[in-house]
């Protein structure tokens, strides 16, 4: 795809992939165990420090392209991550950045890398996100940042027609958004060259190695030129997250901007059942509570969430699935719907912890119980965002013995 228009979605390459948005690589993890009272925290909402950026946007030394574009966006004013990451990054250093989700990590990279590639057209870079939903948010601001430059690009992700991505890379884009399974397919069929890629971004880096990429990300970033620019930026700088970045990195400069837990603004609570059958009557109660507005519900594993969809359904719900078995044609559609309010309930698994990103959801509910306490709090996350209190409720099953 050219980025000389930025409407033109249909000629962005899509490939095809299993679960999770980036190919059947994602090993299942065994069920952590998990304290209950960890379900249950009352939210605390602290008046939040104003933030006074050092710069303004158009303070920033980028093509005058780019300055027009971020104008016509409404940017004025950057985040902290936007304020302390472009600057450095537009000097050519490696970026290390922690912060929490919604923070506009995005733009924080994509600025500094699009003034990079029109500045020097030999330049490339690959973008690999988690999963197919955050693959196409981060495409779609490049589109807007990109407008009018002519830069090409490819998305390598799964769930559509192989046909128009292996076309955008015989254009030899410069710009390729991906999941790492997807682009790691691509590499192994020759269809995917990266020895000349001299930007690499990694965003979530925690929950790229958390659903099992580790051995793709090691082997595309081995395949990049190594004389190259790294960005990564996760929530979290621990174990092997921080050991996976110093293996790549190069004396990066660390941007810390985090302000604690996402979830101390979502009042956490749990919903004890005995049976089936009183499971889902409690979730009945609960999706027709007055106060629960919109609402994103996680399963287990696809099976589930269908069947759980469909049984909202009969009961008169208006709700849609979304999970890695869908082709990304269908989850486009059930995520617009959820986006714009036609359907006030989506029922998930945990594809959608990273990747939707939805301001105006009300409620989380974990109708299963999550794997890890991390993903605990990815799942959570999504609620009470833009400064508004939310709600999370796990059901926790009675009989089984804590």
């Amino acid at each position: 795809m050219s980025y000389s228009q930025s409407n033109n979605r249909d000629r962005f390459s899509r490939g095809r992939s299993s679960s999770y948005g980036g190919g059947s690589r994602n090993k299942r993890r065994t069920n952590q165990y998990i304290d209950p009272n960890k379900f249950i925290k009352t939210a605390k909402m602290t008046e939040a420090e104003v933030y006074v950026p050092e710069n303004k946007f158009a303070d920033f030394v980028v093509d005058p392209l780019i300055a027009v574009n971020l104008k016509a966006m409404g940017y004025e004013l950057p985040s902290p991550i936007q304020d302390k990451t472009i600057p450095v990054a537009l000097t050519g250093k490696d970026i290390v950045g922690i912060a929490n989700t919604g923070t506009g990590k995005t733009a924080a990279f994509l600025i500094p890398v699009i003034d990079k590639l029109i500045k020097n057209r030999n330049s490339k870079v690959i973008i690999l996100a988690p999963t197919r939903e955050l693959a196409e948010q981060i495409e779609e601001q490049t589109r807007a940042i990109a407008k009018g430059s002519g830069l090409m690009g490819a998305l390598l992700m799964g769930g559509v027609s192989m046909q128009p991505q292996l076309s955008d890379l015989r254009k030899n884009p410069q710009i390729i958004i991906g999941t790492p399974g997807r682009v790691k397919d691509h590499i192994e069929r020759r269809t995917l060259k990266i020895a000349d890629v001299n930007v690499v971004v990694l965003d979530e880096v925690d929950r790229m190695l958390d659903m099992g990429f580790i051995d793709d990300i090691t082997e595309i970033l081995n395949a990049t030129n190594q004389d190259r620019q790294s960005f990564f930026f996760s929530a979290t700088l621990e174990g092997k997250v921080r050991t996976s970045i110093e293996m790549f990195s190069k004396d990066p400069v660390h941007i810390m901007v985090k302000t604690g837990d996402t979830s101390d603004n979502v009042h956490q609570n749990v919903v004890n059942y005995n049976t089936k059958d009183e499971k889902i009557q409690k979730l009945h109660d609960i999706l027709n509570d007055d106060n629960v507005s919109k609402t994103l519900i996680f399963d287990d594993t696809h099976h589930n969430v269908e069947r759980l969809n469909d049984e909202l359904r009969s009961r008169g719900f208006d709700s849609e699935a979304i999970h890695g078995g869908k082709s990304q044609a269908q989850r486009q559609r059930a995520l617009k719907k959820f986006k714009d309010s036609n359907v006030k309930v989506l029922v998930a698994t945990d594809v959608a912890a990273r990747g939707i990103d939805v301001a105006d959801i009300t409620h989380v509910v974990n109708f299963s119980l999550p794997q890890t306490y991390q993903d605990y709090v990815h799942r959570i996350g999504r609620a009470g965002r833009a400064g508004r209190v939310g709600h999370a409720l796990t059901f926790v099953e009675q009989r089984r013995n804590y």
